[in-house]
């Protein structure tokens, strides 16, 4: 299995290879692993604490216990790496502590041996997923501790499958799993993988770390005014499908932020409002405006804090977007459907303070119970954002206490 594991890796480097050629996701992926080795920064022997992130949402997911690590032992040399574009080209909009940024090499064994050998990390963190086995083992092989953050399995996931167990042994290879929920960890235990804690969401921390640090956008609260107003936050099409023929006939203030701000995306959501709209990057003092569009990346998080209620996008493809950067400012949140993979969504609607719909008359419906309960249900949200908070340190108090740092 090792060797089908290996050939998979080489094919899937090989195909990505073809596919730079006309794909811009694939190209930076290529380019950013162009002359690799002779890119590495010397760590002048110091201890390297190696984070990998899938891409940049495991990177905020990690961001607080990197903090927490850099403040209890801030000569040590902390490396991130990436495994996407996504990730990569966009980590430097946050505010981190890294000593390096870097892309994670294909995960073929020398890839794997020769990277571990150069950096000999003392403690191995891999938030959320992705797991590479050459680089686990290798990691391993150098004397590192190696950990999961906000691990969160799933029944359908290959570990559980028949075919699962060269992935299995991967996870054997881990000194200990972190992971989001108690299904993760019942799941993790029927496959003899008992060396896990259940220690929360990492996100949790990380929201409420930036609503500390937000500060108020001024063009979107000229934009707000006296009034209330809904943020349409990272939607998709088949978002803003539902909600446009809404907003076309209320009064209340809108603000969207698409997902994608390529022109024609954009183009598509100006064509169907009927309401007069503004552009951020065009904002003009245009109070009369009742639209904004936040065609720009980087300030929706901050944003939140000027609504009241939150629609967030992604629910429709299974991919929805992050629903606690709303919650930590009180906005309740109403999404789409296809939200399986992401248990806050469910503990959401238990809690009354998310909202799932498929349809406009829906998106109304829910609208209209949380503007008639409004207090209640923002007050109940705050408070599960904050019971839910403390995943990092609870983290950083294990590794402390087991020797990692």
């Amino acid at each position: 299995m090792h060797i089908l594991y290996n050939l998979g890796v080489r094919l899937y480097g090989f195909v990505i290879r073809i596919a730079s050629v006309f794909n811009p996701k694939a190209k930076a992926w290529i380019d950013g692993r162009k002359d690799y080795w002779s890119k590495l920064p010397l760590t002048k022997k110091r201890q390297v604490i190696w984070f990998h992130c899938a891409s940049l949402g495991e990177f905020d997911q990690g961001l607080p216990l990197m903090n927490l690590i850099k403040k209890q032992q801030p000569e040590a040399f902390l490396l991130v790496t990436f495994y996407s574009p996504s990730g990569y080209l966009h980590h430097h909009k946050r505010n981190h502590l890294a000593d390096h940024v870097c892309y994670l090499p294909l995960d073929t064994p020398s890839n794997a041996k020769k990277f571990a050998a150069y950096f000999k990390p003392s403690l191995t963190v891999f938030v959320k997923y992705e797991f590479w086995g050459n680089h686990i083992k290798e990691a391993k092989k150098k004397g590192s501790q190696v950990y999961v953050i906000s691990g969160l399995f799933r029944e359908n996931h290959r570990f559980f499958k028949w075919y699962g167990s060269y992935f299995r042994g991967i996870l054997g290879h881990f000194d200990h799993l972190f992971v989001q929920d108690s299904n993760s960890q019942e799941l993790l235990k029927k496959i003899n993988i008992n060396n896990t804690t259940v220690a929360g969401d990492n996100r949790f921390d990380r929201v409420i770390e930036n609503s500390k640090n937000a500060t108020r956008n001024p063009i979107i609260e000229a934009f707000k005014g006296d009034e209330e107003i809904l943020i349409v936050g990272s939607s998709w099409p088949a978002d803003e499908a539902i909600i446009t023929d809404w907003i076309n006939k209320v009064t209340t203030k809108v603000l969207i932020a698409p997902h994608q701000i390529d022109e024609p995306h954009i183009e598509k959501i100006v064509e169907k409002l009927d309401r007069k709209f503004v552009r951020y990057t065009q904002w003009k003092d245009q109070n009369d405006c009742e639209v904004l569009i936040l065609d720009t990346i980087g300030h929706l998080a901050s944003a939140y804090q000027s609504g009241k209620i939150a629609y967030v996008g992604g629910g429709f493809s299974g991919s929805l977007h992050n629903i606690l950067e709303p919650a930590v400012f009180g906005l309740p949140v109403i999404f789409g459907p296809k939200h399986s993979r992401f248990p806050e969504a469910q503990q959401f609607i238990d809690g009354g303070f998310g909202f799932s719909v498929s349809t406009t008359e829906e998106f109304e419906t829910a609208y209209n119970k949380i503007d008639a309960n409004y207090q209640e249900i923002s007050l109940a949200e705050k408070d599960f954002v904050q019971k839910n908070a403390g995943a990092s340190e609870r983290i950083l108090n294990y590794l402390i206490a087991n020797s990692a740092l």
